[in-house]
């Protein structure tokens, strides 16, 4: 099968590369609302930007009314945020986070989730999560209704259970503990698995 992207519409483009650009990295992201509540929402459109400096690159779509996501809105007001890896136990709740709730509304208090300090940040982390950065806002870059945010990552946290050390004993975070949700297309996730590893070269 063969598809001229230009003939599709943007709802096909969407559905199309969702279920093929995979699996996709997700950012469980946590911002403070306008009355010091805490939103939470995943974003599949993400990625690592670069290393020098540090940064990372999420998209925003509009919501369904048309108005800025409260995320996007919570960061370009307070310039900080939470990117959260989320692991296989905590699918549910993460899924259930991308509901459409009223302005100011939790999703961390409608989830009863438990917070944990984040050194260096103002806000909290969500404690059951393996791997978190504290993020701050850098800039957005518009593309058409879509906004890509750049933010530099300031603090990382991980669980010790996910620490460990290579060969050369340098630092390095098991992925197949962290066990990361990774984004497929509709409401399907990918899981760790098998870990394949492969000799690079020199």
């Amino acid at each position: 099968m063969h598809i001229d992207m230009s003939s599709l519409s943007p709802v096909e483009a969407y559905a199309l590369m969702t279920q093929t650009v995979i699996p996709r990295p997700v950012a469980w992201i946590l911002t403070e609302n306008t009355n010091n509540s805490y939103n939470l929402a995943p974003f599949s459109y993400f990625n690592g930007l670069s290393s020098d400096p540090p940064m990372i690159m999420v998209s925003f779509g509009l919501a369904p009314d048309g108005a800025l996501k409260d995320t996007r809105s919570n960061i370009e007001a307070r310039k900080e945020f939470i990117v959260h890896i989320a692991h296989r136990e905590m699918a549910e709740a993460m899924t259930q986070s991308s509901a459409t709730l009223p302005p100011n509304q939790s999703e961390v208090e409608m989830l009863e989730l438990e917070l944990a300090e984040m050194p260096g940040s103002s806000l909290p982390r969500l404690a059951d999560c393996r791997i978190a950065y504290a993020c701050e806002y850098d800039s957005i870059h518009k593309i058409k209704d879509q906004a890509i945010l750049f933010a530099t990552l300031k603090h990382f946290y991980a669980a010790e259970s996910v620490i460990g050390k290579d060969a050369k004993g340098r630092m390095c975070v098991n992925a197949v503990d962290v066990d990361p949700l990774g984004r497929l297309g509709g409401g399907e996730y990918f899981g760790a698995g098998e870990l394949i590893s492969v000799e690079r070269p020199a």
